[in-house]
């Protein structure tokens, strides 16, 4: 058996670049790129100028979009104001109601007032004028009265709040005395013991 042949076949890179002949134009060459045909320093200038003035077309757009964005918020503005304006007549309507039933209230208990005191009284113009006039005096009479009563109980209360903290700041002393009293009388039992068994 004879030995295997492991021999591979060497091309020399150079000598087939040589044989396949000139490469071929593949893109511009670097004599292309410097001969290139360049604008004039008016052509440059003009295109200067276009870009700083911008499409025509962009500046249409922002346009209308600022007009939209001006209608909508005119709308959200009319919205917001109408809201508040609701809100202010509500309140105003709802104080209004309150104020007519308080005058309700108050023609209520002065007719049954004027009704008491017509029972009691004549039936001429003067006792019409004088139960008016005492129906008024009545009213602050009871007003008065009124205000009296609630200062007693302010004043009972007062009272009684003083009387309780004296009680017991009088306790708090006593339960101090005793304490005292009987940290004396252990003391005592104590040196009595030392001295009796010592």
């Amino acid at each position: 058996m004879g030995k295997r042949d492991n021999r591979v076949a060497y091309i020399n890179p150079i000598a087939a670049a040589r044989a396949r002949g000139p490469a071929q134009n593949s893109g511009p060459t670097i004599q292309d790129y410097l001969g290139r045909p360049r604008p004039t320093w008016e052509e440059l200038k003009e295109q200067l100028d276009k870009k700083k003035k911008g499409s025509r077309a962009l500046a249409d757009f922002e346009d209308k979009m600022n007009e939209r964005w001006k209608k909508v918020l005119a709308k959200n503005r009319e919205k917001l104001l109408g809201d508040k304006e609701k809100e202010k007549d509500k309140k105003t309507t709802d104080k209004e109601k309150e104020e007519k039933k308080e005058k309700k209230e108050k023609k209520k208990k002065q007719k049954k007032k004027s009704n008491r005191h017509s029972s009691s009284s004549s039936s001429s113009s003067s006792s019409d004028s004088s139960s008016s006039s005492s129906s008024e005096s009545e009213n602050e009479d009871e007003k008065k009265s009124v205000k009296k009563k609630r200062k007693k109980k302010k004043l009972v209360a007062r009272r009684a709040s003083d009387v309780s903290e004296e009680e017991s700041d009088a306790e708090s002393k006593k339960k101090k005395s005793k304490i005292k009293e009987e940290g004396d009388k252990d003391k005592v039992i104590r040196i009595f013991l030392k001295v009796f068994f010592s």
